[in-house]
């Protein structure tokens, strides 16, 4: 199976085109493989490049534990560099089906190859039964949360996936590797969630680390980024355009007057290989 390795400031996959090969059988058992970084390829997850009757092209992503995933935002990001690049579709804006639904995407394009992409990722969803978190209101915004003795406020917001937002003082690692696994399993979440921890430094910027659903701490989230512009916004510490730090590298997020978010960040292509049946 050939295989391409991709990534958006860090976070980082292993691509299959199944436009030019068969699609893999048991994705959720090749993930966790192909994802080990001592005896797989190494990265956060496996997505799928696929055949869409709705779209230019569709893309499915499994994490490194198995489980599908609804939406990547640095993954839709890498998929339509890979449909540009490789000339699946060389249409500027291109339409990617997810699990969300079908976005568009633009594409900043330099020597006949795509750098950075721009992503609208729709509107945000806030009802707490979509997101879902098992709370009652309109809208869940800093909620009360004790974890291990440690009280926080909780934003949840779902951009395709969920996601629960937590502002601190200060981010510290021991802080995401202990609290990120309690809160994405917390009773709360039936679907689990993604977990963001968000230092901010001033009204248009920020600093994130991420817990993510089914891969643990990864250098970057593209929906996460989203969730907390989304977040800060409605918790009045946030404008509705904003830089965020990652591990990985930064993204760019608006959350327009329109109501839909977009997202800006790069798309790399590192390497292709074969891996055996």
């Amino acid at each position: 199976m050939r295989f391409t390795k991709m990534h958006g400031i860090g976070n980082d996959y292993v691509f299959v085109d199944c436009f030019r090969q068969s699609l893999p059988e048991a994705p959720e058992t090749l993930a966790p493989k192909i994802s080990d970084r001592h005896f797989g390829v190494g990265g956060d997850g496996l997505i799928l490049i696929l055949p869409s009757n709705a779209a230019d092209a569709r893309m499915r992503i499994f994490n490194a534990d198995g489980s599908e995933a609804e939406m990547c935002g640095n993954g839709v990001r890498c998929v339509a560099k890979y449909v540009y690049d490789h000339a699946i579709a060389q249409k500027n804006p291109l339409s990617i089906e997810t699990g969300r639904g079908v976005l568009t995407l633009y594409l900043e394009v330099k020597d006949n190859a795509v750098r950075t992409v721009t992503v609208d990722m729709g509107e945000p969803i806030l009802e707490p039964a979509r997101v879902p978190v098992q709370l009652s209101g309109q809208a869940i915004v800093d909620y009360p949360l004790t974890v291990e003795d440690l009280k926080m406020e909780i934003t949840c917001v779902s951009m395709g996936n969920p996601h629960c937002v937590i502002f601190v003082p200060r981010i510290e690692a021991d802080l995401v590797a202990r609290i990120g696994p309690r809160v994405e399993k917390h009773p709360l979440f039936p679907n689990r969630t993604n977990v963001e921890f968000v230092e901010v430094l001033s009204r248009s910027e920020v600093r994130m680390r991420v817990w993510e659903r089914g891969s643990g701490e990864t250098l970057a989230c593209g929906t996460g980024a989203c969730a907390v512009c989304v977040a800060g916004v409605l918790n009045g510490r946030l404008d509705r355009k904003v830089t965020v730090h990652l591990l990985g590298g930064d993204l760019d997020i608006e959350w327009k007057d329109d109501g839909h978010v977009f997202m800006t960040g790069p798309a790399v292509e590192v390497f292709t290989g074969d891996w055996p049946a």
